[in-house]
């Protein structure tokens, strides 16, 4: 899973599992820069880290953003828990997304889905990652420098679904004509199966997380609009899956 591969990276271990380790990353742990701030879980988000080595710090003098998870904020002092205290989750959030962008802090995304399939969609890491490629862009863009939305995405490195590593892992060399990505999610596994692994897709419509879009709108004007949305994982590439279903049983 994304979340075994993270750890990896953090250790620059990364080709021990079949994908490439993090250029930037690896730079920090060879200059041995390696304080992290966490946007977690609160599910021992502080062992994650330890455990390969990073010691957690404030955002002011972080070497690295993790995003795994939506539900704390934790600087190895101070952890600040959105079940407890939303308002404030919130703003500590939006401050330390300022103060990291200007300092071009990277960060790691354990986790690119951006809602989890639930009742209104909560946010998950991902939401967090794309939400930061937004502040360094914006704090480094014209007139106050020539940041570009491409650019920005250099800063943070997402683990999982649609990204190559998990790909990488999962198919090797073998012959990927003979491979199909099933899911339900256009933006992870048919951008992932189509654009990044190229193999066939079977989009299940009708379970997970379009399920009531389709409903409404229709499988076609689901599609169109994931198409017409320029801020996904697709980056302005058109999707079409291979195959369409409304369910999936094992």
């Amino acid at each position: 899973t994304s979340g075994d591969v993270s750890p990896t990276l953090l250790q620059n271990n990364a080709d021990s599992i079949g994908c490439q380790n993090w250029d930037i990353l690896t730079n920090l742990i060879d200059q041995k820069k390696k304080n992290v701030f966490v946007f977690g879980s609160g599910d021992e988000d502080e062992v994650y880290c330890t455990s390969a080595g990073w010691t957690l710090s404030t955002i002011d003098e972080a070497d690295l953003i993790l995003s795994r998870g939506t539900f704390t904020i934790n600087d190895g002092t101070t952890i600040i828990s959105k079940k407890e205290n939303e308002a404030e989750y919130w703003k500590v959030m939006e401050e330390s997304m300022v103060v990291a962008a200007k300092r071009k802090v990277p960060m790691l995304v354990s986790n690119p889905d951006k809602v989890r399939p639930e009742e209104g969609l909560p946010p998950m890491p991902g939401e967090i990652g794309s939400t930061y490629e937004r502040f360094v862009w914006t704090s480094h863009c014209s007139p106050v420098g020539d940041m570009t939305e491409e650019k920005a995405r250099a800063y943070v490195k997402y683990i999982g679904k649609p990204f190559r590593e998990v790909f990488d892992i999962a198919l090797g060399s073998d012959d990927r004509s003979r491979a199909i990505m099933v899911g339900d999610a256009l933006e992870t596994d048919v951008v992932g199966g189509s654009i990044t692994a190229g193999v066939d897709t079977l989009w299940v419509v009708n379970d997970g997380i379009h399920g009531k879009d389709v409903e409404e709108n229709g499988a076609d004007g689901v599609l169109g609009s994931f198409n017409g949305n320029e801020f996904t994982y697709a980056y302005g590439k058109k999707v079409v899956p291979r195959y369409l279903t409304n369910h999936f049983r094992w």
